[in-house]
């Protein structure tokens, strides 16, 4: 096989190449676990696509951190957006976009709303900056990706046949991704949280096989700061196993940071249902940080892209 040198954006390989040696250069393909034989890739044939598409359909949610209204009868508004992505197993995507319609928060803020007049579009915001906003759907757009047409996982660019030889084991599935953040150049001190925040797109964004996707969430309930969470719902009702992520706090000048998530996920399935992030600045909820996102549907489909419906 031949050897290239780190890209930005490198692909590791199968084969017996030391850690030190994968630094430098690296083959086309997937890595091999050199630690444990057992855990090598096997280049086996992978199994034939179930459909013309790996398809995704997310819809997205976030608190507008601006409060909308007037000073003197501000309220706050959720804003939604659905994001659609179709990918064959050669790798040419399309994407779909559409805004959802945004809507007051909460009970308090559905009265302050109705005080306001009950708008339907939103120019200012309650401090007087300009905003875009609208209760309304809008059209929506679907478009080709243009570029490499690879499948994208910790930094590493994989064709459909190297997500199927992903490791179906925990521990080996934990390296491969330790030493993607490595030949990433990713500082030893952040593996871990790499390696936390690339397991849940296997769970849902990858074709991955089954067998994968379970080896994922296997291994993301032994990462750092992990817990199950017992079972819940997501927010369009599915009930999943909940894992709770506590990242580490970090600073920056006088501020504090800190940030977390909470997956829902079908152990039946093992695909993601939802991620929610939260972040806190100083103590105080950080809304540009803290998002929700349902994945509406994971899975192949032979129906061709199209602008995303409304769920």
């Amino acid at each position: 096989m031949k050897l290239t040198t780190v890209p930005v954006r490198p692909a590791f390989a199968i084969g017996a190449v030391g850690l030190a040696a994968v630094s430098t250069a690296v083959l086309v393909g997937l890595p091999s676990l050199t630690k444990a034989p057992e855990a090598r890739l096997a280049a086996a044939a992978s199994a034939p696509p179930a459909g013309a598409y790996w398809h995704t359909k997310v819809l997205f949610t976030m608190t507008n951190p601006r409060q909308l209204g007037t000073k003197a009868n501000p309220y706050w508004v959720v804003e939604q957006r659905l994001s659609e992505q179709w990918t064959t197993p050669e790798g040419r995507t399309w994407v779909g976009y559409r805004t959802a319609g945004a809507y007051p928060k909460s009970a308090a803020d559905r009265a302050a709303w109705r005080r306001d007049g009950s708008p339907k579009k939103w120019t200012r915001t309650a401090d007087g900056r300009t905003v875009s906003l609208s209760t309304e759907p809008d059209k929506g757009h679907v478009a080709p990706v243009r570029g490499d047409t690879t499948f994208f996982l910790a930094g590493q660019r994989l064709t459909y046949d190297e997500v199927q030889r992903l490791p179906a084991k925990p521990d080996a599935l934990k390296s491969w991704l330790a030493e993607a953040a490595r030949v990433s150049r990713a500082d030893e001190s952040a593996v871990d949280r790499f390696v936390t925040s690339a397991l849940p797109d296997l769970l849902h964004r990858l074709p991955a096989p089954r067998e994968v996707r379970a080896a994922a969430y296997q291994a993301l309930l032994t990462m750092p700061g992990v817990r199950p969470a017992g079972e819940k719902k997501d927010g369009v009702g599915r009930t999943g196993a909940a894992v709770s992520i506590d990242y580490p706090e970090t600073r920056q000048g006088k501020n504090t940071f800190t940030s977390g998530a909470e997956l829902i996920i079908d152990t039946g399935t093992m695909l993601l249902l939802s991620e929610g992030h939260t972040s806190t600045i100083n103590g105080k909820p950080f809304l540009n940080k803290t998002t929700t996102q349902a994945v509406l549907q994971a899975g192949w489909t032979d129906a061709e892209p199209a602008v995303p419906t409304l769920p």
